[in-house]
């Protein structure tokens, strides 16, 4: 497929991303490497993600210092654009070598955008669902042969990537608002998951949130938004709205005929008419809403309802949402990104009804919900103390790691155990502990958790690390397990 790259990309035929292991880094990353780029990067761990750029032709430095600069003007590359992200910061050295050294510095929202900007293009915004949005957007349209560019923040089950570099017309995108530089993009059609405050480290209140949004709404050719939002109902006009709770004053609606722990089957309609039935393999109300928005946005392009509703029964989630991790000791351990406590509630609410209901996607039928959760940003967890503290209590058992700072300074007062004392309030006889490192946290799903539970292990930080620790772990069922402190705990 031929296209029109935008300014920033005209002449450039060199791009060194400082932290091109990270999930939109990479992204970018291998999809300019298909495109003919000559590109580069660095970052200091290793991982999957990392091996699959240097067999795209990505080269990968480990280490950020002046001398990855040094490498790139000794091997004439002295043109290299240098792309950075929000997390990357000033006193990184080897970005103030690339300053010192007079290469071109750009964010990567801005090479986002000229991507999005060169061709028909589909952005995902929004509180939350992005993620699964996009990859149901971008899985939809690869199996019914449209073979678009995607460009996600999770890892696509289909694509085993988080990037897709495709021959057709459209690029699916993730548009980000956590620090307001989707208002860069022009994309053809923009989609509006839902709206509530987040991200208080950028946005001082809901009504700064709301503006960039209408900011990146402009900007769209077109836009599509949810209509059970009453955020997005208020305060935005889109050109078409999608609900799950009524098919009556929307162009498209899904309402649920059956609803259970596997899934969801659900009548389609568009203006109001009945367009067909499908099948979701993805249980909740929150995935129902993100399947119609993505099924819409398919529509709009053209896609016939009925390869969309035969390509909805393969669909599954993008990784670190609700992804089974292993059995471990006869629990099941499951990973989620929920950080929000929106977020933590559907997760929580979809857990349940697989108990509730008998039927789950998982290889076992959970009986009991045993959350596991880290608290992200103390800014973020100080605004929804309370609000964690309502979702967290529909966990059969609670287990609180220590908070992920995500490089904020300490706020007084705001900790993993502020938030357990809350829990505690709310109810007193939930089972509840609070950890203070992920080895001593371990050691609690040990000591907590029973063969049959959910280990439901929730957050945006490095608590996704605790499953390595756990698979260090004996079957703690096994007559030969080791005398580990971990065995003695459970013993």
């Amino acid at each position: 497929m031929e296209t029109h790259l935008a300014p920033l990309l005209d002449h450039r035929p060199s791009l060194h991303f400082i932290g091109v292991g990270g999930i939109g880094m990479s992204a970018l990353a291998g999809i300019l490497a298909d495109r003919g780029f000559k590109v580069s990067g660095s970052d200091t761990r290793d991982s999957p993600v990392l091996e699959s750029l240097r067999r795209r032709g990505v080269r990968v430095f480990a280490h950020q210092d002046a001398g990855t600069i040094t490498a790139l003007n000794r091997d004439g590359d002295s043109s290299a654009l240098v792309v950075i992200s929000t997390a990357v910061p000033e006193t990184n050295p080897e970005l103030m070598a690339a300053r010192q050294a007079g290469l071109s510095i750009c964010h990567r929202s801005d090479v986002l955008a000229d991507l999005i900007n060169a061709q028909p293009s589909i952005s995902v915004a929004g509180s939350h669902g992005k993620t699964t949005t996009s990859t149901l957007i971008a899985t939809l349209l690869a199996a019914t042969d449209q073979d678009p560019t995607a460009v996600i923040g999770g890892i696509v089950p289909a694509f085993q990537s988080n990037a897709r570099s495709g021959r057709g017309r459209v690029l699916v995108a993730e548009a980000d608002e956590s620090d307001g530089s989707l208002v860069k993009f022009r994309s053809s059609l923009g989609l509006i998951t839902n709206l509530e405050l987040d991200h208080t480290d950028h946005y001082p209140d809901l009504e700064a949130l709301i503006q960039t949004l209408q900011r990146f709404a402009a900007g769209c050719g077109s836009l599509l938004a949810n209509a059970d939002c009453p955020v997005l109902s208020r305060h935005f006009q889109p050109g078409a709205w999608w609900s799950i709770e009524r098919s009556y004053g929307v162009e498209f609606a899904a309402l649920a005929v059956e609803e259970h722990g596997e899934g969801t089957v659900a009548d389609f309609y568009e203006n109001g008419e009945l367009v067909g039935r499908f099948s979701l393999p993805l249980p909740g109300r929150h995935n129902l809403s993100n399947a119609t928005a993505a099924l819409a946005a398919c529509r709009l392009e053209g896609v016939p309802f009925g390869a969309l509703a035969t390509a909805m029964a393969t669909l599954r989630s993008p990784g670190r949402r609700f992804d089974f991790r292993g059995p471990w000791a006869g629990r099941q351990v499951v990973d989620d990104y929920a950080h929000h406590p929106s977020e933590v509630e559907a997760t929580l609410h979809m857990a349940r009804l697989m108990v509730t209901s008998g039927r789950s996607p998982l290889p076992e039928v959970p009986q009991r919900v045993v959350a596991v959760f880290q608290p992200h940003r103390y800014s973020r967890t100080a605004e929804f103390l309370d609000a964690f503290a309502a979702a967290l209590v529909l966990a059969d058992s609670v287990l609180l790691a220590p908070l992920y700072a995500a490089g904020e300074a300490p706020i007084a007062g705001i900790n993993s155990q502020a938030l357990a004392d809350r829990l505690q309030h709310l109810r007193p006889e939930l089972p509840l502990a609070v950890s203070t490192s992920l080895d001593q946290l371990a050691e609690q799903v040990v000591r907590r958790s029973r063969p049959g539970d959910l280990v439901l292990v929730m957050g945006a930080g490095d608590v996704n690390g605790l499953w390595s620790r756990l698979e260090g772990l004996a079957d703690l069922s096994s007559p030969d397990a080791p005398d580990t402190p971990a065995a003695r705990l459970a013993a």
